[in-house]
């Protein structure tokens, strides 16, 4: 849901720019926008806060002796 409204100034080029690959996309100038502005400045911090959260939150899982398994993958035995 979109609730802020953004104002900016532009030179014509880079309007002649957007305006083009919005209409080339058959999308909307705005929505160019947001998307550069996704690409320029990614919410990496709020993507790992939510990773962290799905691991922590993740059911308990059996995984069996795990060392000795990777042992033997690696051709160690003993």
């Amino acid at each position: 849901m979109l609730t802020r409204r953004l104002q900016i100034l532009i030179d014509d080029e880079r309007y002649e720019r957007v305006r083009a690959l919005a209409q080339q996309r058959g999308t909307s100038v705005a929505s160019v926008i947001r998307e550069a502005l996704d690409r320029g400045l990614p919410a990496t911090q709020r993507r790992r806060a939510a990773a962290a959260r799905r691991i922590l939150d993740a059911a308990p899982m059996e995984v069996g002796d795990l060392l000795a398994e990777l042992d033997e993958l690696r051709g160690r035995h003993g």
